[in-house]
């Protein structure tokens, strides 16, 4: 049964157009889930009261994530929430990143709401139904295509993830828990496995017959570059969140299931192409003139 609430549909850039409109609701509480850039949060600053509040950030403020992404060493792992932050702005600049803007950069999210003492949730790979990167897709689209042999890199990565509804019940939590205001929150799950083992588990959710064959790491197709041999890993440290907000994420491995199956009855991509199964045998055939094959 739906129950109609009172709400209001607004550009955040023009909130402050609807200022009378949200003191006369009087919020208990604000949650900004979507806030990239320095101007997204200045431009919504005004119109909202001093109230618990909420700030979804990213981990990669963190210099280790400079790391992931361009293949150095920074910093060793798991990071706390006093690791060293990224020594440059704006991460993404210049790299043409669909729906990421050219000054998208959390640390500036960070700095304008810890002042309002907002709780700043930094997130790692969040996976999920409704999941906008489709994380689980470079396993599930070679599912779909009827793919029986995937090729695979070192898969030796260790990125911490969250599912999004555990993402959801630390919300909450940091809303209903005094003592959290202000603070700075890693999440992620209790464990972390390879990438490696989460491809094995996304594979075994999907119940498909499809054999992981190890290449060489430069030999790997574009999407799955991310199961090569890292310089870096980007683990993060969540006993502080468990502790202050007395957070429990779900059991991973029921995680990834659940997600598997709803992801299977909603594709998020375009079907296999044959330029895909190019870039497949190429990765595969590639592996037969260097070494002998390895099915794992």
């Amino acid at each position: 049964m739906w129950v109609p609430v009172a709400h209001l549909h607004s550009d955040r850039h023009a909130l402050t157009a609807h200022a009378d409109r949200v003191r006369q609701f009087a919020p208990d509480a604000v949650v900004d889930t979507y806030a990239m850039t320095a101007a997204d949060v200045d431009d919504v600053l005004p119109a909202l009261p001093d109230v618990p509040a909420v700030v979804l950030s990213s981990q990669d403020v963190y210099q280790a994530a400079v790391g992931l992404r361009t293949g150095t060493q920074e910093a060793a792992v798991p990071l706390s929430e006093e690791a060293e932050l990224r020594r440059e702005r704006y991460p993404y600049r210049g790299h043409g990143l669909p729906g990421v803007p050219e000054d998208y950069d959390k640390l500036d999210v960070e700095e304008r709401w810890r002042p309002r003492g907002a709780v700043v949730l930094r997130l790692p790979m969040v996976y999920g139904p409704h999941d906008g990167q489709a994380r689980e897709e470079l396993v599930l689209r070679r599912v779909r295509a009827g793919r029986r042999h995937m090729p695979i890199g070192a898969g030796n990565l260790l990125w911490s993830r969250a599912h999004v509804d555990d993402v959801a019940t630390a919300v909450l939590a940091a809303l209903d828990t005094q003592r959290a205001r202000g603070q700075v929150l890693n999440l992620g799950e209790k464990t972390t496995p390879t990438m490696r083992v989460w491809v094995e588990q996304i594979i075994a959710a999907a119940g498909a017959d499809l054999q992981l064959v190890r290449v060489r790491d430069d030999l790997l197709p574009p999407d799955l570059a991310v199961l090569a041999a890292p310089a870096q890993h980007l683990l993060v440290d969540t006993r502080r969140a468990e502790r202050l907000l007395d957070w429990n994420p779900g059991d991973p491995d029921e995680r990834v299931t659940a997600s598997v199956r709803w992801h299977l009855d909603n594709p998020a991509t375009a079907g296999w192409t044959e330029h895909d199964t190019a870039l497949e045998q190429q990765a595969l055939t590639g592996l037969a003139d260097h070494s002998q094959p390895m099915l794992m």
